[in-house]
């Protein structure tokens, strides 16, 4: 991605439902999660279809601001999204040992806005896109990586 393509970033919620799923639609595995991984219990989410855990993703964005992550856009165009929320929004995230274990935070800790799926259009420069978007996440955010995992606090 040139370093100089404008990057805009906006809640899910403030964004027309087609710039989602465009994103969505390029995707192997995004094209079948729809971001419930996280959300849901692994039976459930085994048995979902793609367009239940589309029409989830829907219910979600409609449901509360600023929604469960953030689109970006370059140049006007729909090319990522970034699912990130508090916590307790990410029932799988409560059990995992990854994230809890040797921690002092409450595996409910509102603070703590987990990174759990990230997804750029094909075509689009991922790594670069996704340093960009969680730079923009919060004007001074906290980043911890655990392997694959990136957790931001917003801090105030």
């Amino acid at each position: 991605m040139p370093a100089d393509s404008e990057i805009r970033i906006e809640a899910a919620a403030s964004v027309l439902r087609g710039d989602v799923s465009q994103v969505f639609a390029t995707r192997d595995d995004a094209a079948r999660c729809w971001c419930q991984y996280f959300k849901l219990p692994n039976r459930e989410f085994q048995n979902a279809t793609a367009q239940a855990c589309a029409g989830m993703l829907r219910e979600q964005v409609q449901a509360s601001a600023p929604g469960p992550g953030v689109i970006a856009f370059r140049d006007g165009e729909p090319v990522g999204w970034c699912a990130v929320e508090p916590k307790p929004a990410y029932s799988r995230l409560q059990r995992a040992t990854v994230v809890t274990v040797g921690k002092r935070q409450k595996p409910d800790d509102a603070s703590v806005w987990p990174v759990t799926c990230f997804v750029a259009r094909v075509g689009i420069g991922g790594a670069e896109l996704r340093r960009r978007c969680c730079a923009r996440l919060s004007p001074r955010p906290a980043a911890r990586v655990r392997k694959e995992w990136v957790v931001m606090e917003l801090v105030a």
